[in-house]
């Protein structure tokens, strides 16, 4: 006995010993993580000289910065990625920087949308000016990325690869049929004909009228393409659509042969080009620059005296409440707006909206805050690679509204589900329900029986109220009769440069555009940016719940693929705006 209390002593003594050492040691470590922290964000990164700055397109440029907390407090900024407008102000720096000699595209995949590939592309064409080069290589390299690598002086791709030259398609997975099967009635209702959201649930196959839509904005964005790699690399563009058709580019030698790219290079090839274009023995290195690296050296953000001009980042789905980090929530974004209005430091706001859509209630909300701030200040919209449904609800009543040629907008419709599920129930699963209620209409919305004719009605009337109030504010932002709204309404989708066209869109322009014409209708021409949401510091960010659902995301999809991973997306959201009024966009785009 008394050997085993010495032993469970000693083990507890050390025990508690280990606990004091861990939490001294984890203390320790926090305060010189701060203190590292500290001491970076006082001065500048050396980046050398002679450098080389890598876009890699397969990394996705969100509006904002994505700073990986590790990587914060290892003082590693090489791995974090920079948001859109940081990249785009970088690349304009660099062409003045006389450390930076050029830039090397790496044009594999690219995970950006063609609006975000518009502006880096805008970006890299000003850079050129500078007489600097820009080399582009890829493996397989997607039309995607060969929208941006055209901007290059030389186009590159490996050998044992080749360019990817198929044009572009859209493929919707509609369930109604499995529906029918689980004998689950999905209850829809819908304002606009072209209001497609709801179409894999209802149908088994596009509609006309989305499929005239979508054959409309999807040759829109083809187009583009064409023109862009036309005006490049000298090719008509009839030629460059024949090439597609034909089948005719299926490898590297192909692209070749076509003039897509200028020569098939291996990678140590290339970088013996990038030697030579840089006046270095072989026996160095290449002193390749990071943006998440160059973000740390380059002083690219404007800091006039003149005033503040607010750019509020909105980007990913409109929720209600408080949002996550790839979310709009009403709550976080009133305030936020709210905050910039009141500011006096803040002259003008400029809003840039990167959604495709969400709860109606929380677009009416936002709009409402947007309508109070344009009574303050300007308010000038910025689109990115969306702005449709209630993307663009909270966008309508700007001062002025900016957006690329291939943004995607409009879809100003309406549409909500409520799913009767009583006979896959007690048909597939032998489950059956009773209760008690109070009053008719209490368990109006349950899955467990359908709806009455009655509760039918209230439903399309408060959607059709959804709808007309929708509409009324799109009439009243865009200074137009809402019986035109209507006409170009209907949940019909338009590319930003069609939008011109039919008054949702003021002109086409990149987000500095936007900036600068906000800084202008205040009357402010030496001004400094504000940005929104505000950054967290690196502890805020290491606790916060989205960096461990992040992680978790990501294993996932490494898990079961993208593709599965959206799908699995899909279904989570269709649960989660059940019986809710929704403004949101009929797909997501891939190419």
């Amino acid at each position: 006995m008394r050997s085993f209390l010495k032993i469970f002593l000693a083990t507890l003594v050390a025990l508690v010993i280990f606990s004091i050492g861990l939490f001294f040691s984890l203390f320790i470590f926090i305060g010189s993580a701060a203190t590292l922290i500290g001491s970076n964000t006082s001065g500048k990164t050396d980046i050398g000289s002679k450098g080389v700055l890598v876009l890699d397109l397969s990394q996705t440029f969100k509006e904002q910065a994505q700073n990986n907390s590790l990587n914060i407090v290892f003082d590693n900024p090489s791995s974090n990625i920079p948001g859109l407008y940081d990249m785009v102000r970088m690349i304009h720096y660099a062409k003045k920087d006389s450390s930076i000699k050029g830039i090397f595209i790496k044009a594999g995949s690219n995970d950006n949308g063609y609006a975000s590939s518009e502006e880096l592309r805008q970006a890299l064409i000003d850079f050129k000016k500078s007489n600097k080069f820009i080399i582009a290589y890829g493996n397989v390299i997607t039309q995607q990325s060969y929208y941006v690598a055209t901007v290059a002086d030389r186009i590159y791709c490996n050998p044992a690869g080749g360019v990817e030259w198929d044009g572009f398609s859209v493929n919707l997975l509609f369930l109604k049929g499995l529906l029918d099967r689980l004998e689950i009635d999905p209850q829809i209702f819908y304002a606009g004909k072209f209001k497609s959201a709801t179409e894999p649930l209802r149908v088994t196959q596009m509609t006309d009228a989305n499929r005239l839509q979508t054959n409309i904005w999807l040759n829109d964005l083809y187009n583009n393409l064409l023109l862009r790699a036309s005006a490049a690399r000298n090719i008509d563009t009839a030629s460059l659509h024949q090439l597609a058709n034909n089948g005719s580019i299926q490898t590297a030698n192909d692209a070749l042969k076509y003039h897509l790219v200028d020569a098939l290079k291996y990678d140590d090839q290339v970088k013996d080009e990038l030697f030579y274009r840089l006046g270095k023995e072989k026996k160095d290195d290449i002193n390749f620059v990071s943006f998440g690296k160059y973000a740390k050296a380059a002083d690219f953000k404007s800091n006039g005296a003149g005033g503040n001009v607010a750019v509020i980042y909105a980007q990913g789905d409109i929720v209600d409440g408080k949002g996550d980090k790839d979310q709009i929530g009403s709550d976080d974004y009133v305030k936020l707006i709210s905050k910039a209005r009141l500011d006096e430091n803040i002259k003008a706001i400029v809003f840039r909206v990167n959604s495709p859509g969400g709860s109606s209630m929380a677009s009416e909300a936002i709009w409402r805050e947007i309508t109070l701030a344009k009574k303050a200040k300007p308010v000038v919209v910025s689109m990115g690679d969306y702005a449709a449904s209630g993307g663009y609800y909270i966008s309508c009543n700007a001062d002025s509204i900016f957006a690329d040629e291939t943004t995607i907008t409009g879809s100003i419709g309406v549409f909500s589900i409520l799913p009767d599920m009583h006979k896959f129930f007690n048909d597939k699963l032998g489950i059956t329900f009773d209760g008690v209620k109070t009053a008719p209409y209490a368990d109006m919305g349950s899955v467990s029986r359908p709806l009455s004719d009655a509760e039918k009605n209230f439903i399309q009337a408060d959607i059709d109220t959804v709808y007309n109030t929708f509409k009324t504010r799109v009439a009243n932002g865009r200074k137009k009769d809402v019986v035109y709204i209507d006409s170009i309404a209907q949940g019909r989708v338009w590319t930003g440069k069609r939008g011109i066209g039919v008054g949702i869109v003021d002109r086409t322009g990149t987000l500095q555009d936007a900036v600068n014409c906000a800084a202008r209708m205040a009357n402010i021409y030496n001004y400094r940016t504000k940005e929104y949401p505000e950054k967290k510091s690196w502890l805020e960010e290491l606790t916060d719940k989205s960096f461990t659902a992040e992680a978790s995301q990501k294993a996932l999809i490494k898990e079961i693929g993208v593709d599965q991973y959206n799908l699995l997306q899909q279904v989570k959201q269709l649960k989660e705006i059940a019986g809710k009024p929704e403004s949101r966009l009929p797909f997501t785009i891939s190419y």
